[in-house]
């Protein structure tokens, strides 16, 4: 845990006195300090990308980080930062606001993509790390990992998107559009004064389902589930049939007392806002600056919410500044959550490209 006591000015101008930042780490440094990959995480997940000493219990990247594993902690220190404006240990909505003793809640300075970047340098800097060897994320953390790259523009060199996108389309802002509106309408959310006793259920619940429904593709829906029925009650009307509505309800079950719903609110709105070349008429522009050895941008085939030709644009982008640049599109059922089960599509590309750094910088094979 960072507990960093410099201001902190948001994006948007607010600013804060200090901020804390949960980070979690694997492997070790070594003596120049070279290794460092750096993970940003998606929208919901905490800095436990895999299990520790510390911390035995598996992470969400479980398969990927590790002695032998794709990303090699004998060979590479891993990094993974919470983001600012999560629930899950940094500081976010759902934390306490010194001023009142109670939540922040909405009365938390808007975030942007750009803040979960600035504050996550804070951690690289306090670990003493001039350079990172890599930087990745996926999802929002491949949003979050362009952000860092425009900012830091010789901070790493090589970098890595997964499953995301310079900016929002008009239909993933569509999907958390909706969302946020499940949220903000559940009669318990009460602008945001809701309680542990009071929590906005329904409206988390619904915006999960939805979520998951995007998250996946219909190819997996049909060969995982088909019209299988789950059970039936002969008198009650409108109930569960099918096995794929009792998977979205437990899924829903699952999340809702797992994430803040402001928190849910804040990250979710800031990838919409988020457009990696703000403010200069191309990608290429935005990023001009930047210095890499190398680059791979991976996405999926059957990605709704960050399609492949956005893989395309970020992959040709950086060719265009003489980047060495790989593309990998996958083919996989699994949609955008594909990088989370997909062990082997994804280890491969990802072992892959680590293990031709290592070879390179590290003479290691």
């Amino acid at each position: 845990m960072l507990h960093s006591e410099e201001p902190f000015r948001f994006h948007r101008g607010d600013v804060l006195p200090g901020i804390t930042l949960a980070y979690e780490t694997w492997g070790e440094l070594n003596a120049d300090r070279s290794n460092a990959i750096l993970l940003f995480t998606g929208l919901s997940p905490s800095a436990h990308a895999a299990s520790s000493e510390e911390d035995p219990s598996d992470g969400w990247w479980e398969f990927m980080i590790g002695p032998g594993h794709p990303i090699d902690t004998n060979v590479y220190f891993v990094l993974c930062v919470n983001s600012l404006g999560s629930c899950k240990g940094s500081l976010g909505p759902a934390s306490i606001n010194p001023e009142t003793g109670a939540p922040w809640r909405l009365d938390f300075p808007d975030v942007c993509i750009e803040d979960v970047a600035t504050a996550t340098q804070r951690v690289v800097e306090h670990l003493g790390i001039e350079q990172l060897c890599a930087v990745m994320g996926p999802s929002m953390g491949g949003m979050t990992t362009l952000a860092w790259a425009s900012q830091n523009p010789t901070g790493a060199r090589h970098l890595m998107t997964i499953s995301s996108a310079p900016r929002a389309e008009p239909f993933s802002i569509a999907i958390r559009s909706l969302q946020r509106e499940m949220i903000l309408l559940d009669p318990a959310f009460a602008d945001g004064q809701y309680t542990d006793e009071a929590w906005p259920r329904q409206g988390m619940r619904m915006a999960r389902k939805l979520g998951m429904v995007s998250y996946r593709s219909a190819i997996e829906w049909e060969e995982r589930f088909g019209r299988d029925l789950q059970y039936r009650y002969e008198n009650r009307p409108f109930t569960m049939n099918f096995e794929v509505e009792s998977y979205l309800e437990a899924a829903a079950d699952r999340f809702i007392g797992a994430f803040d719903p402001c928190c849910y609110l804040y990250l979710s709105r800031a990838m919409d806002w988020f457009d990696a070349s703000a403010g200069k008429d191309t990608l290429a522009e935005a990023l001009v600056d930047l210095r890499l050895d190398s680059a791979l941008v991976i996405g999926v085939d059957t990605d709704l919410l960050f399609p492949p030709r956005q893989q395309g644009e970020i992959a040709r982008t950086l060719t265009h500044l003489g980047i060495d640049t790989r593309l990998a599109m996958l083919p996989s059922p699994q949609g955008h959550d594909a990088f989370l089960v997909d062990f082997e599509n994804f280890g491969n590309v990802i072992g892959g490209f680590y293990n031709a750094i290592a070879r390179r910088e590290f003479e290691t094979s």
